[in-house]
């Protein structure tokens, strides 16, 4: 058999569906073996930094292994900024670049490159196989590395002689599992005396607490403390819960940011957020002024970066929320029946803006809507103003999303959960970076929303140019494109709208089906400044 059999049957085995990448001279090997493999479907992307987005996005809500695949040279090349984000969100995808012949490597050979270095500071693994009989252990070790531990990518480089080597029939090897990080149980227990013994404080929750929500909300329930998420946490937290208190940070809301610069809060607890720089509004000193600082995590190297965690709690997210849920029960803690004091309802008026066409929006899209968000000015009146109504509601990357990821997120997202409303928030820059990524959306009939704000300029920049220098380079205008009329070229249903009236049902209903995407472009120059909380200050004051 060839060497690249096996690897395909160690996938399969278990349990990958997908594939993401494009066809290659150097990786064809691997997808001629397709043919013989129904189980697991090639998701052909128009572009390699597509596929490795969708690659995440798809491990992230299929708590599974992620599959990348791309060609030697550049089809590689490609892969490494979807490699850097699956290492900052600890997501286990796994990505495979094709390689020259052994034979020629350093002859200058076609599309050659040494990728193993390239991935290696990206990747929690990364390595070049040279022996046909090697190629499905190495792979099998990198899935391992992939999963345990601290979930994050791994890289393995196959020369396409190495793929086609002929080998005799050997064992697959186990697929393996994560074995849980189980806290300790004496820092289980110090931390929840300290949270029995606070008088007062508050939860912060980032987006390690995906999958833990409940086990969250019980412990805040007994605490009675209220919980601010992070932005990269939005939507995991319904709006109407009488704890939540909103997002602190980047595009901050009201509420959680009176109660960290103002609010007693003796003791805070992080839940599964590194701290970095999005969430701290800048890495502010108030969040840990005359303040203790509990810190649950599964990566120890979160801890005491930008602040002193004064008890670190390494361990599964869940398992130590359930531990403390215990412990607190053992010390004698009830439920509390605190809530906090309803915020004010945001008043919605007639103009046509951003924040009233998210408002509007969301007025008739289903409640159990997953949105997708891209990187834009957009993004921070997603973050301030739109409500959470379940679970998972946003998938929002400001750690490392690159322009049009959220996109690519929206396909990932709907192939590892099919049966949930997919929408996608982008704008006229993102989409004309992985704006084709439609098409194959539609060739793999995928009922996905996607919703372009089209200012035709690039809004962000444009924004942070004026706060930062007060003028703005021409060139960061565009030419405006009509881009429902480019979706409807690549027969995807589509509508344009020019006012806020436009937004009702009848535009809605028809593009809300299940025979594949639907595009509406929202035509709008808005030039409010986006509610970025301290973001707005920060670039006002830059270089003063």
């Amino acid at each position: 058999m060839k060497a690249v059999r096996p690897v395909l049957q160690f996938l399969q085995g278990g349990g990958v569906e997908y594939i993401f990448g494009i066809p290659a001279g150097s990786v064809n090997a691997f997808f001629d073996e397709l043919y013989d493999m129904p189980d697991i479907m090639p998701i052909i992307t128009k572009h390699e930094g597509a596929a490795s987005y969708m690659a995440a996005s798809y491990a992230k809500y299929k708590n599974s292994l992620g599959v990348c695949i791309g060609s030697s040279g550049p089809g590689g090349t490609n892969l490494v900024t979807g490699a850097a984000n699956a290492m900052r969100e600890h997501l286990p995808v796994l990505f495979l670049t094709g390689a020259v012949p052994v034979s020629t490597e350093g002859l200058n050979a076609s599309q050659e490159l040494d990728a193993e270095p390239v991935f290696r500071s990206i990747t929690k693994y990364s390595v070049t196989v040279r022996e046909g009989k090697e190629l499905v252990k190495e792979v099998a070790k990198a899935v391992e590395i992939a999963l345990s531990g601290v979930p994050g990518p791994v890289h393995v480089a196959m020369p396409i002689d190495v793929q086609l080597e002929s080998i005799p029939e050997t064992e697959i090897p186990p697929y393996p599992k994560r074995v849980p990080l189980v806290p300790e149980t004496s820092t289980i227990k110090k931390a929840a005396k300290k949270l029995h013994d606070s008088k007062d404080g508050f939860i912060l929750a980032g987006q390690g607490i995906r999958g833990s929500q409940d086990q969250l909300l019980q412990l805040a329930d007994m605490l009675g403390w209220p919980i601010i998420t992070t932005p990269q946490a939005k939507g995991s937290i319904p709006s109407d819960h009488p704890l939540n208190a909103g997002v602190f940070g980047f595009a901050a809301q009201e509420p959680a940011s009176d109660l960290i610069n103002n609010g007693s809060g003796e003791t805070i607890l992080v839940v599964g957020s590194s701290l970095g720089e999005t969430a701290t509004s800048n890495y502010s000193s108030k969040l840990s002024d005359n303040r203790s600082i509990i810190q649950l995590d599964f990566d120890e190297s979160v801890f005491h970066r930008r602040y002193h965690t004064d008890i670190p709690v390494l361990g599964d997210i869940s398992l130590s929320l359930e531990m403390l849920t215990n412990e607190l029960n053992e010390l004698g803690r009830k439920q509390s029946s605190f809530t906090l004091k309803p915020s004010e309802e945001v008043k919605v008026n007639q103009e046509f803006n951003t924040q009233n066409i998210l408002f509007k929006l969301q007025e008739y899209l289903p409640s159990t809507t997953r949105y997708t968000v891209d990187i834009g000015e957009f993004m921070s009146y997603v973050i301030h103003y739109m409500k959470v109504f379940e679970q998972d509601t946003f998938d929002i990357n400001v750690h490392f999303g690159a322009m049009g990821s959220g996109i690519s997120a929206a396909l990932g997202s709907k192939l590892a959960d099919p049966e949930r409303p997919v929408v996608s928030i982008t704008g006229d820059g993102c989409f004309f970076m992985h704006g084709m990524e439609l098409i194959t959306a539609k060739e793999y009939n995928l009922p996905i929303l996607f919703i372009v704000i089209n200012n035709a300029r690039l809004g962000m920049v444009y924004h942070g140019h004026n706060l930062q220098y007060k003028r703005s380079h021409a060139r960061f205008e565009q030419n405006p494109v009509n881009i429902s009329d480019m979706a409807r070229s690549m027969g995807i249903p589509s509508a344009r709208v020019e006012s806020l009236k436009d937004i009702n049902m009848d535009l809605l209903a028809p593009l809300q089906t299940n025979e594949g995407p639907a595009l509406i472009e929202i035509a709008l120059v808005d030039n409010n400044v986006p509610p970025m909380g301290d973001r707005v200050k920060f670039l006002s004051s830059f270089g003063k």
